[in-house]
This record gives C-alpha cells, structure tokens and sequence, in this order.
C-alpha cells in the first residue's frame, strides 16, 4: 500500500510536469522545422500608439525593402484568410496564402510533388498555386496526377505546380499558396507580413539598422500624411512566441508545485514507515552498517520509487497531453502539431525522476540514518515522537504551494469572469452570422452587387422568427477589420477608424443603442446626399462636446466634393476585436447602399435577429443562401456570441489550466494533511488513552488534536500568503481590470484553503476521541 500510494503521487505530479514541458520544448525550445531556422527572420514595422507590437508593412515599402536591402539573401510577403477553391467535386472554404515568388526559397522548402515558384512564373504573370499535403490528401485523393491541374481560387482559374511536404502549413494552418504579383500602387495599400532569410554570416544587428534607415528615409519621402512607420527585424521563432512564451512558463512552473507537493507527500509517507522501520535500521546499524550505507540503502529505494512513478507518469502525460492539446484554443500556441513524447520529453522525466527522488528521499533517510539504537531496540512497537517536527513542515510547505496555486487559480477565474461581463456596445444574444464571401475576381458592378446582397437579405428577413436581418462589410469579432483614416470638417487633425458598410436594419438586428439623431434609412441610397452614422467617441474626438449632427466628415485622403459624408446619427462604442480592448475602435458607418467601390462589397456578412434559438434557422439561411448563389461556399455560419466567445478563449484556457492544477494541490495537500494528523493520532494513543483515564472527556480529546491541526494551517496559510503576493506578479499579462494583490481574491481562498484543511483533519480527530484507554495502556 505504501508503494501503490507513492508511486500514484509521483506518478500524477511527474505526468503532468512532462505533458506541460512537452509542450514547452515543441514551440519554445526546439528550433523550427525549415533549413537553418537561425537565419529566418521577420521584417516589420511598429506605429507611434499602435495595437501590436509587431505590425504589417505596406506593400510599396516592402518593394524598395526587396529591392535596397543588403542583409537578406531572400525576402517575401504573404497575407491570406478564408477564401474559397472550386473546380472539384463541391466547393470548399479553404485558409488560402498569397506568397511572392520567393517564399518557399525564403523557408528552404521543396515541394513533395511537382515544384514551388520560380521565376519564369513572375515573368508571365502564371496563375499558379502549390497545394498543401493535407488538402492534396482530403480532396484530391492523394492523385499524383494532380500536377497541371486547373481548380479555381477565389473564383479565379489557377494551375496546381505541386505539393507541399507532409506537415508544412505555414503560416496558420495554410491549405493552399498562390502567387502574389505586387506593383506599386497609390491610395489604399495591403498590409503584409514580410520575411527574409539573412546572409550567411549576416548578423541581425546589420539587418536592424538597414531596415530603420530605410523605414526612415521612405517615411521621410511618403506623400500621404501617415504615421511615421519605424522599421525592425526580429527572428521568426521569437515572433511565433512572444506571446505564449510567457505562459507556458508559467504554466511549467505551477505543475513544478503539483510536483513539489507529492514530493512532500511521499516523504511524509516514508517518515511514517521509516517509524516501524526504525528498530530494522538501528540493527542494521549495530551489525556494522555505516551511516553513508544507511542512507545509500533508503536512497536507492527512493530512487526505484521515483523511476517506477516516472514510468507511470509517462503514461499520465501520454493519456493527458491529447485532451490538453484539444483544450488549447485554435491559433493561440504555434506548432502544437510537433507536441509529442519524444527523446528529449524521455529525458526530462528520467532527470526529473532522479531529482525527484532526491527530494523526498534525503530528508526521510538523514532522520531514519540517525536513530538512536538503543531506543529503538528497547521500544518493540516503533513508536516515537523523533521526526514529528519534519512532518510538520512538509505539511506546511504543501499548503503554502497549495495556496499559492489556488490563489492565481482565483486571479485568473475572477479575471475571466469580468471580462466576460464586459459590454461589446451590442446585444449578441439570439442573433445569427452567416458568410460567403464572392470572388473578387468576380466583375459585377457595385449596382449588381447591392442588388446580390439585396436579394439574399429578403430572403433572410421572410424566414420565420426572425426579427430583424441586416448585413456589414467588415463583421465586429470577425477578422480582418478594414482601418483608415478619417477627417473632419474643420479640423486638420486626421484620425484612425474602421470604415463599416452597413444596411438599414443592420443596428437594429444587432441592438446597438443610437445615441443621437437617427441610423440609415431607405431612403439613404447610392442617388442621395452621402451620409454616415459615427460612434461615440468619434464624435468627441472630431467636435468634443459640441452636437455631430449635420457635421461632415470624410474617409478620403483627397476628397472630392462628394467624399464629405453628412452625419445625421451617433451610436454607442462597439468592441471591434476582443472583450478586453481598452477603449473600443472608433467607428465610422456608411449605408452599403452608398458604397461604390466593388472591394468594399466582396465580403459581407449577413446578421439575423431571431425570437428564439438562431442555431434553429441555420439550415433555411443556407437553403435561402444558395437559391441565390449555389456555386459560392459558405465560409461562416454560426451565432455572434461564438465569435465573442472565441476572443475569450485564451483566458479561458489558462483560468482551465491553473484551477485543475491548483484542485489537483488541493486534493494532495488535503491528504497529506490527513495523513499527519491520523499518524499523530497513532503516536499519541498512550498520551491520549492517558488523559482519558485521567478524566479528559471526547470534546477536549478533540479540541486538542484540530488546535494542532489549526496550528499547522495558520502558519501554512501565512506562508503562502507571502508567497502569492511575490509569485502572482508575473500573472499581470493576462489578468483583465485585477490586480496580482487583489485583496477579496486572498481572503476568500484563504478561508476556503483553511475550512478544507480543517476538514481534513476531522476524521483523525473523531478517531481520537473514541481511544479505549484500557487498550492504549496495555503493554506488549
């Protein structure tokens, strides 16, 4: 029994200290799966007040990057996002790339099946794209034929070239990659992610101050009034994960308390049999054994107990880290696809194993090595009180980690809770989201496509039980958004908004509260006077305290007399990204039906307004969806507050994470806790039988062993305490409006950990009262 229990502790603190660390080397210490990653790097460029620290780069800055730079011997763009691929059996939603010709020589990656870019395409501008392995397979059958292959990408026909290797999908999952011809442009630019490939024996620290200059002085020569860009470089591995990096150490190291508990766990467990041990030792010791054999005797058993509770926590980590890696939320930590039990996880756990043993084999071996002989020869039942002091601090340790663990658990809940409550400026329930974006190859006028978007909404609002359906251009929660900047009428200053395109009903299907004057109406048509509703805060950044209403404002660089919209309404702040965003995006709102320019009418969303379940509508809006259009694929159907949920979902995650371990602390703690008092319980008998022979009634018997108890959690609790105001700190990162010191997070968990702890206690304490003092004294 004593060997199941401690093999089941080391087991469970060993297994889920090697499931965490598994996932720690994949994305953060192990280098990344392209030719000399070392050389990889990211080019970017950050913006006075920007929302990112490592922001796109505009495509007529990345042309004269290509082109001056000295320190890359490769450099390529790539963007992408859902699009949609046609030409086989059904059409598909799929996560498409658009790469310059150099992206695959950037990475050092060759195609599996036929090739990758080269030059000659770029030079006859060839609709060509490069397939990923898992598409190949799903929907290509794995044909090897496929090569020459015309399908078409976004409604535009383009011939297959090849096939990546198994396992390649950068970035972010890609399916496939098509060809990126850029030319310099004027007006609205792209924004892309640019990466390069550094000369050998390069240093980055040229590559840095090449590309700052070179930011600077296109800054300086830029026509449009933007703020200044200021160009880095920083290596690829480093931006894939800057932002988990923190983390999952943190998540590494609350799996270490897990660990440091059952250590203290077990050692308790070896004090105790090292108790009835102790007339074996002091034999063994009177025969001859030295004090170094002792130990080294005790220590070796430690030893094969902690390899056997290694062996066993591999299987913990091999039947826990799937369910991990399901729960980690989609696109929060790179490379999960390379978590696995490999070599270097085997050699953690060995190395953790040994220390392990270690831990809690020293202290119990020094204590048993020290016997005194002839005590324990005399004492036949191995009963004695040496050792109950370092009992005691086990038990305290385990509840100071315990509370530690529990309290950031309570950070990180309370955290989460509020910024679930956080108002995004609109009412989400009961309302629908739906999709599909057309091809922007596709060549409809504006008038054709309003009069698309038109149709498919009149179906949507007929459905029954629906309230109100209106459609946007650019979805709250659902990237990408389309920002700019904008001017008001009478002020020089210029400021960066969303630019939205929204239908009449569009407010009212998302219940965002008008403030003042009135939304769109019918009337507000491609013919009229150009109007827009503005949020808030765009109000009291253009005008202050002064009425909007009937001002004029402009999204054009140089406008026109047309380009001045009249404001004839002011809505409340809507979240655009995530919950947790400071101070919402300001938001500019014009009719859809006076947008003119085809771009801005490709991608749209429609919004339904239900009275009851919208999942419910789903299979209609489909139906309805493709009586207008059935050759374009659905790329997105599913209720706005999935959307707003999904932004949540890394706190989520972590608030998951650190309440299992910390319940898992909990649960060790209290057994550990249980286990002092029912040991002390034993070696007491004879005082206790004692007492109650002397008059000591149960209530005192009681009374005595919880003061003890009470003693062990104070000092405990007090420890922890100092502990959790030190540690928490580095969970600031990710609390959201609390603070690491939160006063009602530390006194709720620590009366929550002091009632647990109590509780613990109260069997061992009923056990003593009910001592027969007649048994107690018999002697052997």
């Amino acid at each position: 029994m004593f060997a199941a229990l401690a093999i089941l502790a080391l087991a469970l603190g060993i297994g889920v200290n090697s499931a965490i660390f598994s996932v720690v080397n994949a994305v953060v210490l192990q280098p990344l799966p392209f030719s000399q990653p070392e050389r990889l790097c990211v080019i970017y460029a950050s913006r006075p007040g920007g929302l990112a620290r490592y922001d796109f780069i505009p495509d007529p800055y990345f042309l004269q990057i290509q082109k001056q730079n000295t320190a890359f011997e490769h450099v390529a763009a790539f963007s992408g996002g859902l699009t949609s691929l046609t030409g086989i059996a059904e059409p598909i939603p799929i996560t498409g790339q658009m790469v310059t010709d150099d992206f695959f020589s950037v990475l050092g990656v060759k195609a599996s099946l036929g090739r990758t870019f080269i030059p000659e395409d770029l030079k006859e501008n060839a609709k060509v794209v490069v397939l990923s392995d898992g598409l190949w397979r799903a929907h290509f059958a794995s044909d090897r034929g496929v090569v020459g292959r015309s399908v078409r990408v976004d409604g535009t026909p383009h011939t297959i070239i090849g096939v990546a290797p198994p396992g390649f999908a950068f970035p972010a999952k890609a399916d496939l990659w098509a060809r990126l011809d850029l030319t310099p442009k004027t007006g609205n630019v792209w924004q892309r992610r640019i990466i390069g490939r550094l000369k050998s024996g390069a240093p980055i620290t040229q590559a840095r101050a090449e590309t700052a200059a070179l930011m600077e002085r296109l800054n300086s020569q830029s026509e449009r009034p933007v703020r200044s860009l200021t160009g880095g470089v920083v290596l690829l591995q480093e931006l894939l994960v800057w932002k988990v990096r923190p983390s999952l150490w943190i998540l590494l190291g609350a799996v270490s308390f897990i660990l440091l508990i059952a250590c203290a766990n077990v050692a308790n467990l070896m004090l105790a049999r090292g108790a009835a041990r102790r007339q074996e030792v002091a034999v063994r010791a009177s025969l001859g054994a030295s004090r170094m054999r002792l130990i080294r005797q005790l220590l070796t058993e430690s030893a094969l107990l902690a390899l056997l509770g290694g062996t066993l926590g591999l299987l913990v980590a091999s039947w826990t880290l799937p369910a991990l890696v399901a729960l980690v939320p989609e696109g929060m930590i790179p490379r999960l696809d390379e978590v696995t039990i490999n070599g270097q996880v085997l050699a953690f756990t060995l190395i953790l194993s040994l220390a392990t043993s270690l831990l809690f084999g020293l202290a119990p071996a020094i204590q048993m090595s020290n016997s005194r002989l002839m005590e324990f020869l005399k004492l036949g039942d191995g009963r004695s009180s040496s050792g109950q002091g370092l009992r005691s601090l086990l038990v305290i340790s385990e509840i100071a980690l315990s509370l530690v663990l529990l309290i950031g658990a309570g950070l990180m809940i309370k955290s989460f809770v509020r910024l679930r409550s956080v108002n995004p400026g609109f009412n989400p329930e009961s309302v629908l989201v739906m999709t599909a974006d057309l091809p922007m190859t596709t060549q409809q006028t504006s008038q054709q496509l309003h009069e698309y978007h038109r149709e498919i909404l009149a179906k949507m609002a007929a459905l029954p039980g629906v309230i109100a359906a209106g459609a946007i251009n650019w979805l709250p929660f659902d990237m990408p958004l389309i920002t700019g900047d904008y001017y008001a009428e009478g002020n020089r200053a210029h400021f960066n908004v969303t630019k939205s395109g929204v239908t009449t009903d569009y407010f009212r299907a998302m219940s965002i509260p008008l403030l003042r004057g009135r939304t769109f109406e019918p009337r507000d048509t491609e013919g009229s006077t150009p109007v827009a509703v503005i949020g808030k805060s765009v109000a009291k950044n253009s005008w202050g305290d002064e009425d909007p209403i009937g001002k004029r404002i402009t999204l054009e660089d140089h406008p026109k007399p047309n380009d001045w919209l009249t404001v004839v309404g002011v809505v409340d702040d809507v979240k655009q990204r995530e919950l947790a965003e400071k101070s919402p995006l300001p938001v500019v709102y014009q009719p859809l039906s006076q947008v003119t320019r085809p771009f801005f009418l490709f991608h749209v969303a429609y919004v339904v307004r239900a009275t009851g379940n919208p999942t419910l509508l789903a299979g209609m809006m489909k139906t309805r969806f493709r009586e207008v259009n059935h050759e374009q694929p659905i790329q997105l159907i599913a209720p706005l507050e999935d959307l707003i949920s999904a932004t949540t979902a890394q706190p989520r995650f972590y608030s998951r994470m650190l309440g299992s371990f910390s319940a898992l602390a909990l649960l060790l703690a209290s057994l550990g806790i249980y286990g002092v008092i029912a040991y002390s319980v034993v070696q007491r008998t004879r005082e206790i039988g004692i007492r109650v022979a002397l008059g000591a009634q149960p209530a005192d018997v009681f009374r005595s062993v919880m003061s003890r108890s009470a003693v062990l959690v104070s000092i405990g609790v007090a420890i922890g305490l100092a502990g959790a105001f030190a540690v928490t700190r580095v969970l600031k990162t990710l609390l959201f409006e609390v603070k690491p010191t939160d006063p009602a997070t530390y006194v709720s968990v620590s009366a929550i950990m002091f009632l647990i702890a109590l509780l613990a206690s109260y069997i061992p304490a009923r056990r003593a009262t009910t001592v027969d003092p007649m048994v107690a004294l018999r002697y052997e």
